[in-house]
Formats: structure tokens, C-alpha cells, sequence
């Protein structure tokens, strides 16, 4: 009995002492542990889902829809749910997908993945025919992805986004925490028929989906400007190229191409290099366009005036550098000699602006280049903007003022070239350069705005009037003839800049551009075109750059409502009288020409022939405009070459008095108006020296023309 009751007892304790064990072991799952064991569960049924916020759309100036959303979806799964279904799965997934089975195997067998994607960025209909219900553990996720309707146009400026729907580039990126919003959440919960529904103890978190944005871009004016980019670099054989434009009163941005575009829909496709938006993330020596910082310099510190004659020494000038061992050899394309300042400009002469320079100096040189802006970044909203290169004075070797004058030793973005132009067509005022116009909000509300915003006073008004009137000279006479419009006054610049290639200027390869506005006497476009390396029609501005300004200005004039306005503008100036040429005259019939054309006369000097006039003549001016006139006693060549006038055009008796005056002998075949001579304008001839005109009667032709 004494056995049994042992033995009870011993039964008992270990049956008490595993109810204890059983109690502390329920004690330390229900309270001490508690916590986790409910995140455990909560994994099994609850699962966070993420609501994605609809990405902001991109507008242009009009409302038209550069960027907007489009719906799409992605799958993904759970691997330890699929378990051995995942041969089936990705046999489905490989019927519907262009991949192979064992791609979607492959992403099975992480046995440590809880979560892996199977397809991203799929289109909707593709859910019918993978039928999720059939495989616990596959689900669908929402997946908004951006749409161009535009295609490729802009797609350096607008930029892309990566598959998670953030902006990688461009204005996706630099506007990105606007255009993003803010992604909602909601807690799924699976039953025990594995069976999904909206967790009734979380509230659901709506998403907040992203700002639109307004743009100042022209969707019509960056189409055109691609397009005809893309013809110039083909015609021209050329590496790479860009267009910029903006409206000079306000400083918006109008149009931002580059070449080779670049697809934003589908970015892995491009090059690297290619994604950038050259217009403010590269640095160029400009060459001639930079000229416009020279002649600023000049007129507004009242160094030069336009009239004013420079020996271009026949396309070739050593300079004595400071340390007087070395010189310096500058050159020009084409060989002149005594011309005005107003002609340099036109032939783009290096020479003469190298001695302009001198006149100015170093600090007002450096001074007004930084006033336009150069050597600093213009804050607009694109990433990846440089500052260019613009050294101090203190910091200039002995060539530097001379090589600056003509575009050389120093860094430019294009952009920087655009505003300094820009400048120069809204009258001397620098505006600050914007592409966002305004920014709105999902419900409609104007979040901000951007308005014009001067910066500073740059030149005078005189000034930038002398400026436009040495420009509208390049293309109505000079380098950028291939720029000029029928009906429209057109200013603007040429230049032709050598590249450095390891370190050493490039014999064979150049940058190519044009910068210019128009209509010239109310400007409402500024364009800058700039060719890499054009290989075949010419490397220069004038042959490779200008004529694409022309073609993008043609179609922009002829098809665009923002030009309506100024069309009467634009008759009125056609219908303006041109300057009349009273050089050789007597001051007397100078004066008497003048007011009989409507401009007054203003003299210099108290001699009885007039030698210098400025505007200078055929440039077409409002009634009402002063003409400077500079006078002689005698009209004196000194014997030594000067430059061949143009006299085409002119009257037979009026063509003789002017090259009698410079003591030429004159040929002459036909009767009626000049239409053609030998030598040609601006050549350099000798007292003596032979010229050949030849004469029509006067018709209508010969009367438009003139």
C-alpha cells in the first residue's frame, strides 16, 4: 500500500510540475513574449498594402500635356505561399510574358524572399489572362507610369522616372517632392479560406497625389525646334547640336532642344551622355557670339562709336605680348582692311575686336561679361546647371584680354549665352530665366507662381539699340546672311569656335552657332543654335548654324498665334524708310536728303563733307531718328587702301560721284541703276585702281531690292 501511495505521489508531482512548466510556459508566450508572437500572426494575416499617389502632370504654356499618367499594373508574390505551385506560376506567367519559365523559376528559389516581383509596369489587360485567383500567394499592385503623348520631344528637358515612379532626371527630378505626392496605405487581412479583405481595425490612408506643373515651354515651338535641329545636324554631318529660346521680356523659356534626343519613356536605351541637357550642364568656348560682351564694353563706356574705322590688317595682327619675347598671332577668316566698327561686326573681324579690347581694358571688359551674367549660375530650375568660367583679371595671362574680345579663355553655357542676347532685345535689362511657370495643386489651387524678375540693368538703351543695329547689319549684310527673313528684321551673330581636343585646339573641329531675335525692332523670340562638329556645307556659324535659326524662325513666324500681333508691326517696319547713304556728300546736300527722308541730322565736326554717318546706310529707322553725321574739309584716302563702297543699287550719276571722290577709275556697261561691280563691296582698292560697273534700267525688281 505504502508502494502504491509512493507512487501516486511521484505521478502527481510530475503532473503538477507539468502544469507548472504548461503555466510559466503560457505566462511567457501571453505576456512576456506577447508581443511578439502577435507580430508573428499579424504576418500570417495582415498585409500592409501601399496605395500609390498619381505622379503630378507636366503642362506647357498652353495646357498641353507634356507628361501625364497612365495605368498600369505589376505583379509580385509571395514564394513561401506559392510553395510547389511555382512551377505552374511561372509556366502561366511564360505564356502570357515574352520571357522564358525559367526566369520566373529562378526568381522562386530564394527560399530566404518573402516578397519578389514578377512582371512591373504590365498592361492591365494582362491581369484577365494570368487569372491571380487560381495562385494563393500572387497578387497585383497598382503600378501608374508615365506617358509622353509627345514622344521624344523634350525628353532631355522633362526628363524620366525609375520603375518606383520617382524622377531620375531632368524636371522629374529637380520638381520631384512636388510632382510625387504622397503615397496612401491599408491593412489586408487573409481569413482562413485565405480570402483578402480591408482590416476594419486600421483606417485606410488615401493617398495625396502629386502637383501639376506648368510650364513656360511651347510645345509647338520645341517641336519645331527639334525637328529642324535633327534636319541641320543630318544636312550639316555634324555631331550633336541645340536650340534654345526664350521670350527677352520675361525670361521664360520657350523651347530647350537637344540632338541626339532622347527617348523618356524607354531612358535605358540612351546614351548616358545623351540624357543630359547640354543647354546648362556644358561649359563651350563660344567664339564670335561672345563679341556682343566686346561691343558692349565699347559703346557703353563711349570707347568706339559705330562709325569709327579700324585697320583690320588684312586678316593677319601680331601682338607684342607684356613680356615683350613673345607675340601672339591673331587672324581672321577673310581678309580686310581700313573698315568701320559697324562692318567688323558684320565680317565678324577677330582683329578688330582684339583692338577694341585694348581700348577697353581689362576690368570693364571682366566687369560687363559678369554684368551679363556670365561666370555664374542663373538659377534655373534644372539640375545639373554649371556656372561656366569666367577668371579674374588678377588671373589673365598676357593674351587673355585679346583672345576674351573674340570668345576664347573663357567658359560659357549656352544658356548664359541666350540671357546676354536676351538682354540685349529687352533693351539692356537682364531678365532671370525660368522654365516652371506655375505649380497647381490636385484640387486646383495655385500653389505658387512664378513672375518676371529683372536682375539688373546691363546697358544702357542707346546701347543695346547700337547693338541691334550692328546685329541686324550681320544678317543683312555680313556672316549671317543665311539667317535673313522676308519680312521679318532679324538681329543677331554669328560664331565659329575651335574645340580642344586632349588638350590642344582642334584644326578640324569646331562649335558652330547663331544667336539672335526677332523681329528686330520688337523682339519676342531670342534663339540660340549651336552645331558640334558640322562636317560637310561649312564649319561656320553662318554656313552651319544660321540657316537652322532660319528655318526654325520661318515656320515659327508663319504658324504661330503669339505672332499675330506683331504682323502690322512687322509692315510698318518693312514699310520704313532705309537711312540714306550721304557719305561724300556736302553737308549741305546731306542735310537737305535727310530731312526730306524724315530723319534729322546731327553734325560733328565743321568741315563741308560729310565722311562718317551712323545709323549707317540702307538700315531701315522710324521717321523722326537722328542720324550722326561726322564732316571733313576734304574727303582724303591718304593714298593708301581703303575699302570698296557698295554701290549697287544706286543710280548711275550718284554711283560715279561717290567713286570719284576716292579717285578710282570708273568702267561703266549699260545705263540705269548699278547692279553689279567689280571689285566688290569692302575689298581694298588704291586711288587708280580700276572698277567695273555694270547698269540695268530701273524696275520693279531693282526697287524692292534696294
Amino acid at each position: 500500500m505504502k508502494e502504491w501511495n509512493r507512487r501516486v505521489l511521484v505521478v502527481k508531482a510530475a503532473l503538477l510540475l507539468v502544469f507548472v512548466l504548461i503555466a510559466l510556459r503560457l505566462v511567457q508566450i501571453q505576456v512576456i513574449d506577447s508581443g511578439i508572437y502577435r507580430d508573428r500572426a499579424r504576418r500570417q494575416y495582415e498585409k500592409p498594402q501601399e496605395i500609390p499617389a498619381q505622379r503630378g502632370t507636366i503642362l506647357d504654356r498652353s495646357g498641353h500635356p507634356l507628361v501625364t499618367n497612365a495605368r498600369f499594373i505589376s505583379f509580385g508574390a509571395d514564394p513561401s505561399m506559392v510553395g510547389d505551385r511555382a512551377a505552374e506560376v511561372a509556366e502561366r506567367f511564360a505564356s502570357v510574358f515574352p520571357r522564358q519559365r525559367g526566369f520566373y523559376l529562378e526568381k522562386f528559389s530564394g527560399a530566404s524572399r518573402h516578397f519578389v516581383w514578377l512582371e512591373r509596369g504590365a498592361n492591365p489587360a494582362t491581369e484577365g489572362r494570368i487569372n491571380i485567383a487560381e495562385f494563393p500567394g500572387v497578387v497585383t499592385i497598382p503600378a501608374p507610369m508615365r506617358l509622353h503623348p509627345y514622344g521624344r520631344v523634350a525628353g532631355q528637358l522633362l526628363g524620366f522616372t525609375g520603375v518606383d515612379n520617382n524622377g531620375l532626371s531632368g524636371l522629374e527630378l529637380e520638381l520631384d517632392s512636388l510632382l510625387r505626392g504622397e503615397n496612401g496605405r491599408l491593412i489586408l487581412q487573409r481569413d482562413g479560406l485565405n480570402r483578402q479583405r480591408q482590416s476594419v481595425d486600421y483606417p485606410r490612408i488615401d493617398p495625396v497625389d502629386g502637383d501639376a506643373v506648368s510650364l513656360t515651354i511651347d510645345v509647338e515651338y520645341q517641336s519645331i525646334a527639334e525637328e529642324e535641329l535633327r534636319k541641320g545636324i543630318e544636312r550639316n554631318k555634324a555631331e550633336s547640336g541645340l536650340v534654345a529660346m526664350m521670350d527677352p521680356a520675361t525670361g521664360e523659356v520657350l523651347a530647350m532642344a537637344n540632338y541626339p534626343q532622347m527617348n523618356p519613356a524607354d531612358p535605358s536605351g540612351t546614351d548616358p551622355l545623351a540624357a543630359r541637357n547640354r543647354v546648362v550642364t556644358d561649359m563651350f568656348e563660344p567664339g564670335s557670339v561672345f563679341k556682343v560682351v566686346t561691343a558692349s564694353a565699347a559703346l557703353e563706356g563711349k570707347k568706339v562709336d559705330l562709325a569709327q574705322k579700324f585697320n583690320a590688317e588684312q586678316g593677319s595682327y601680331t601682338v607684342r605680348l607684356p613680356n615683350g619675347k613673345k607675340r601672339n598671332t591673331i587672324t581672321d577668316t577673310h581678309k580686310h582692311g581700313i573698315i568701320t566698327f559697324q562692318e567688323a561686326m558684320e565680317v565678324s573681324s577677330n582683329i578688330v575686336m582684339a583692338k577694341v579690347s585694348d581700348l577697353v581694358g581689362a576690368d570693364a571688359l571682366f566687369t560687363m561679361a559678369r554684368a551679363f551674367g556670365f561666370g555664374t549660375a542663373t538659377g534655373i530650375e534644372l539640375p545639373g546647371e554649371v556656372r561656366g568660367e569666367l577668371k579674374h583679371p588678377t588671373q589673365w595671362s598676357g593674351t587673355t584680354l585679346n583672345s576674351m574680345a573674340y570668345g576664347y579663355e573663357v567658359g560659357v553655357t549656352p544658356l548664359q549665352i541666350l540671357c546676354a542676347y536676351a538682354a540685349v532685345a529687352n533693351h539692356g535689362t537682364l531678365m532671370k530665366p525660368f522654365v516652371v511657370r506655375s505649380v497647381v495643386a490636385p484640387e486646383g489651387a495655385v500653389v505658387a507662381e512664378h513672375r518676371p524678375e529683372p536682375i539688373r540693368r546691363v546697358i544702357s538703351q542707346n546701347t543695346a539699340a547700337a547693338l541691334t543695329q550692328m546685329f541686324r547689319g550681320v544678317v543683312e549684310r555680313g556672316t549671317g546672311l543665311t539667317a535673313r527673313l522676308s519680312g521679318v528684321a532679324v538681329a543677331g551673330k554669328t560664331g565659329t569656335a575651335k574645340r580642344v581636343i586632349e588638350g590642344k585646339y582642334s584644326p578640324n573641329d569646331y562649335t558652330a552657332s547663331f544667336a539672335g531675335y526677332f523681329p528686330a525692332q520688337d523682339p519676342a523670340v531670342v534663339c540660340l543654335v549651336m552645331i558640334e562638329n558640322p562636317r560637310d556645307r561649312g564649319y561656320s556659324g553662318g554656313l552651319a548654324a544660321a540657316p537652322v535659326f532660319k528655318a526654325i524662325a520661318e515656320r515659327i513666324y508663319a504658324t504661330s498665334g503669339r505672332f499675330r500681333a506683331h504682323q502690322a508691326d512687322v509692315r510698318t517696319d518693312a514699310e520704313m524708310p532705309a537711312v540714306p547713304d550721304v557719305t561724300t556728300l556736302t553737308l549741305a546736300a546731306a542735310r537737305s536728303l535727310l530731312l526730306s527722308g524724315g530723319f534729322e541730322p546731327n553734325v560733328r565736326g565743321s568741315g563741308a563733307i560729310v565722311v562718317r554717318q551712323s545709323p549707317m546706310p540702307g538700315i531701315r529707322a522710324p521717321r523722326r531718328t537722328v542720324v550722326e553725321l561726322t564732316t571733313s574739309d576734304e574727303l582724303s584716302y591718304g593714298g593708301g587702301p581703303a575699302a570698296m563702297p557698295d554701290v549697287r543699287g544706286e543710280a548711275i550719276r550718284r554711283a560715279l560721284t561717290h567713286l570719284a571722290m576716292m579717285h578710282l577709275d570708273v568702267v561703266i556697261q549699260g545705263s540705269g541703276v548699278v547692279v553689279a561691280q567689280d571689285p566688290q563691296p569692302r575689298e581694298q582698292v588704291r586711288g587708280g585702281t580700276r572698277v567695273l560697273i555694270r547698269c540695268e534700267p530701273r524696275n520693279l525688281s531693282l526697287v524692292t531690292a534696294n
